[in-house]
């Protein structure tokens, strides 16, 4: 038993310190979970699929026009989307000086520092996103993610049952949700909160793959390996199930699995 608790709690301290270090970006972050925080216009729409012509699409307009809200949202989107983190925030910084007060924009601005791992000033611009009046689930479901990142889970928890109240049953808040209860090793709790996600509809492969890590979490793998084979191309269930017996071997030595990042998946938009 005190081995099976020190390993769990070993892949938890991985598991958050992968949290961290993915933007919470490669895989899914804690604010993709979210969802997106501005609606798909009829020029984001004519915009390439391929993220590295939309840096340049968007970019362009962005240049000519740095008061074009739209060209700064999709550039800042794009730029995320191809790795390029800090150069969103830097330029979303100055689309909002150059717009105050537009609270599309602050929401990119806010998503864009989540995302690069600023989150105490993530949480102060998402707060002027939106009101206590008209909050919008989405920035709701962010704002808790910056606060998991501060170590402020119940706090956080809030934040996702008040984005919960506006969007009952939402898989990305509870999936949000279910990793906050994670980061506090409460394994328990997040897997009732990832079951609820992953019984939706509109669950997509990321929540999936949330839930198959808490149940491998728990020593389950038997179950986990499942989930995620239904969920992945084969090449890539295999590799995500041979990391996840990789790290499970790691039982004797938590300071060895602990130091090895998980294939984490978990949103923040």
């Amino acid at each position: 038993m005190r081995r099976q608790s020190s390993l769990v709690r070993a892949l938890a301290s991985a598991a958050f310190s992968a949290l961290l270090a993915a933007g919470l970006g490669g895989c899914q972050t804690l604010s993709d979970v979210a969802g997106p925080l501005t609606t798909r216009t009829r020029t984001a729409a004519a915009a390439p699929d391929d993220p590295h012509r939309a840096v340049e699409f968007y970019g362009e307009r962005y240049r000519a026009n740095p008061k074009d809200v739209e060209a700064a949202i999709g550039y800042g989107q794009a730029l995320r989307t191809t790795g390029q983190r800090a150069q969103a925030v830097a330029m979303l910084e100055q689309a909002t000086i150059a717009n105050p007060g537009n609270r599309p924009l602050l929401a990119a601005y806010g998503r864009a520092l989540a995302d690069n791992g600023n989150a105490q000033a993530a949480f102060d611009v998402l707060s002027r996103a939106h009101s206590p009046d008209n909050p919008d689930w989405r920035i709701l479901s962010v704002q808790g993610t910056t606060l998991d990142r501060l170590g402020r889970h119940e706090e956080a928890r809030r934040y996702y049952a008040s984005a919960l109240r506006i969007a009952p049953d939402e898989p990305s808040v509870l999936s949000n949700l279910g990793l906050s209860y994670m980061l506090s090793r409460d394994l328990a709790k997040a897997e009732e909160n990832l079951r609820r996600a992953y019984a939706s509809s509109r669950a997509d492969s990321r929540v999936r793959q949330n839930l198959a890590l808490v149940v491998g979490l728990q020593g389950r793998f038997e179950e986990a390996e499942s989930i995620v084979k239904a969920d992945l191309p084969a090449g890539e269930a295999a590799a995500n199930v041979a990391y996840l017996r990789d790290m499970l071997k790691g039982r004797d030595n938590p300071r060895t699995a602990s130091a090895k990042p998980l294939p984490v998946v978990a949103r923040d938009d």
